[in-house]
């Protein structure tokens, strides 16, 4: 639907309020709105390359630039920041990024290529934002975390790394957010390429697109098939 191209378009969040898909352009360091209604594109640039977006209640959105979570008011196109992470890291950024089913804000950290092909490993790390701006940190080591869901009974969070080309599970707690007890789910080989996006279906399946790979796969958490 959108016809404009994007540099790196990721985080596709759909607004019911706006009748808008909202989504950013890493690469761009914009955050942009498609208009179900005019057909339109609009953006709003800021100030590093920016992860993911998610909705907020009272309006607005919350963003994952940088190191850092902030607010982006769409009007007065003005970023808040909520809150700096990573600042020993200044080679990392923040990437995917997805609303638990309370409403808080899970988001992870990378770290970008120094040389094509070459980046630092394990730098990166998984977190999550609560309503009231508290951080908590929730995986260390992480490669490139990415593509991220929830189980349809909110008892499991799904999680890719994608470097480490795994889709894991964990134990998630919906009253406190915490997560626990990872257990692998489905590795891919190098040839299937590696993981990036992810989102769950209403049978409870996971589907993740390959980049690179030219292909989206389904796949069963319960036999892993």
């Amino acid at each position: 639907v959108v016809k404009e191209k994007s540099r790196m378009g990721e985080c596709p969040v759909w607004e019911e309020r706006e009748s808008a898909l909202v989504y950013v352009d890493i690469n761009s360091q914009k955050v942009c709105r498609w208009s179900s209604l005019t057909n339109e594109v609009q953006s709003v640039s800021v100030d590093a390359r920016v992860g993911s977006v998610a909705l907020r209640r009272c309006g607005g959105y919350v963003i994952a630039l940088g190191t850092r979570f902030a607010f982006l008011d769409w009007d007065t196109q003005v970023v808040t920041t909520i809150v700096e992470l990573e600042q020993d890291k200044p080679n990392n950024r923040f990437n995917d990024g997805k609303v638990d089913p309370k409403g808080r804000f899970f988001a992870g950290t990378m770290a970008e290529e120094t040389a094509p092909g070459v980046r630092a490993r394990r730098q990166g790390a998984l977190y999550t934002l609560f309503p009231d701006h508290s951080v908590m940190k929730q995986l260390d080591h992480v490669d490139i975390s990415n593509g991220l869901d929830w189980s349809l009974d909110h008892r499991t969070f799904f999680h890719i790394d994608s470097l480490a080309y795994a889709v894991h599970a964990f134990s998630y707690d919906v009253h406190t957010g915490k997560i626990t007890c990872p257990k692998l789910v489905y590795r891919l080989e190098q040839e299937e390429q590696m993981p990036d996006g992810m989102c769950i279906d209403a049978e409870g399946k996971l589907w993740v697109a390959c980049i690179d790979g030219g292909r989206v796969i389904r796949i069963d958490p319960e036999t892993g098939k």
